[in-house]
């Protein structure tokens, strides 16, 4: 009925436009109409020939360090018609993200939201909104997402400590509690997952020594959420943010985020407003309904087909079970090891405990070129591995099995292509 009613004024509209076009104002409107037909002639830059060629995506073994391939089940959510981001709908939908998030941290967090943007999101939003300028931070680096977060916090105006180890160390409980003493950070960061070079950071009592000397502990889980163990309220973590890409297997573009009570009176009591305007808590707890207001008011467009498929990459975490998932990406690492060095390949990581189970990291073979091996294995299997990061560049290359793509099967057809770039790539003579 409303379409006939549109449709009928609109023809009307258009009969007493034609009709006054061909009565007395046809003289004075031509020039009008003049000035319209140029300027609507005076587009210069015609249409890329890109955009008229239909997308074409590659299908691609995603075995690096993330992201991981989307399972079809979270596709399919993620194509599911879009609906407005302040939706009763939506907002239920981003309840359901916050439990999950809950679960999969091992929190009873009330401020636990997910950020819109990719890990570096929560990473900036952690930092932005817990220290303000010229407040000391701690800074634990042994890769490259300690060195982001030192940046990050000197951008912002912190006075920032680093305590560095060489990619692939580690840091003491008791290197930590005498760094702490020296520095009285408000903030002590480790990374717990550090991809770059495949260490999975031991977390007991780091927790029980910030708070004994009133420090907030800050954990980065990007690349170990769901592969690895993390308990955020026993190990009294009072900020821990991760991202949907790796183990949680969904598209990039969401980081699920929590702050405990101790982060939240540090964060709600500040002196100076936070530096950015997106990431600020006060407006995003309340966009999250964290804040206990009855109403949620409009802050950001959030990514709702990003949640949609958040949402079902938790809600399988879920139905799968934290120590299944666990369990699943301990035993593909230890029968990915055991073909790596069948190989004759040397894992980087020499302690086993200490090895990041979604990725895994080898000293690159002595006499070949790493870039020439990993574009061949592009080339000929379809296959994406990858090189180090920032200070691992040229120390490693990295094998990610994790979350939908952690299987027996999928590390066979990894040890087949590094067996074949081994084989069929240049090796310098020693």
């Amino acid at each position: 009925m409303m379409q006939r009613a549109l449709f009928s004024r609109g023809a009307l509209l258009a009969q007493q436009t034609s009709a006054a076009l061909e009565g007395p104002l046809a003289a004075r409107s031509a020039p009008v109409l003049l000035r319209l037909d140029r300027s609507m002639s005076s587009v210069t830059i015609p249409p890329p020939a890109c955009m008229l060629r239909p997308l074409e995506v590659p299908l691609r073994y995603l075995f690096g360090p993330g992201p991981s391939n989307v399972p079809p089940r979270i596709l399919a959510a993620g194509s599911r018609p879009i609906i407005g981001h302040l939706h009763p709908e939506m907002y239920e939908i981003m309840n359901d993200i916050k439990k999950g998030i809950q679960y999969a941290f091992q929190t009873e967090n009330n401020m636990t939201i997910a950020m819109s943007g990719s890990g570096h999101a929560a990473m900036e939003c952690a930092v932005f909104n817990t220290v303000e300028p010229g407040e000391s931070v701690l800074i634990a680096i042994n890769g490259i997402w300690g060195e982001r977060v030192a940046e990050i916090a000197e951008r912002m105006g912190a006075n920032v400590h680093r305590m560095v180890k060489t990619p692939g160390g580690y840091f003491t409980n008791t290197e930590i509690e005498q760094a702490i003493k020296k520095h009285k950070p408000v903030l002590f960061f480790l990374t717990h997952g550090e991809s770059s070079a495949g260490l999975c950071h031991p977390v007991d009592g780091i927790g029980d020594i910030c708070r004994k000397h009133d420090c907030l502990f800050l954990v980065d889980t990007v690349a170990s959420l769901g592969a690895a163990p993390i308990f955020m309220d026993k190990q009294n973590i009072d900020i821990l943010y991760s991202g949907s890409q790796k183990a949680l297997n969904a598209p990039p573009g969401t980081a699920p985020i929590s702050f405990n009570d101790r982060a939240c009176h540090k964060m709600f009591n500040r002196k100076t407003k936070p530096v950015s305007y997106l990431f600020d808590m006060t407006h995003l707890s309340n966009y999250w309904g964290c804040d206990g207001k009855p109403a949620r008011v409009y802050h950001h467009t959030g990514p709702v087909s990003g949640f949609f498929a958040l949402r079902e990459s938790l809600a399988i975490l879920a139905e799968r079970g934290l120590e299944e998932s666990w369990k699943k990406h301990k035993e593909v690492a230890a029968y990915l090891y055991r073909g790596l060095e069948d190989l004759g390949l040397k894992l980087f990581v020499p302690e086993r405990d200490l090895r990041l189970p979604s990725v895994t990291t080898i000293a690159i073979p002595e006499g070949y070129d790493w870039r020439e091996m990993l574009t061949y294995i592009m080339k000929h299997h379809h296959m994406e591995m990858t090189g180090g990061l920032g200070p691992s560049i040229g120390m490693v290359m990295r094998i990610g099995l994790m979350g939908y793509n952690c299987e027996k099967t999928n590390a066979d057809m990894a040890l087949h292509a590094l067996a074949d770039a081994l084989k069929n790539c240049k090796k310098s003579k020693p």
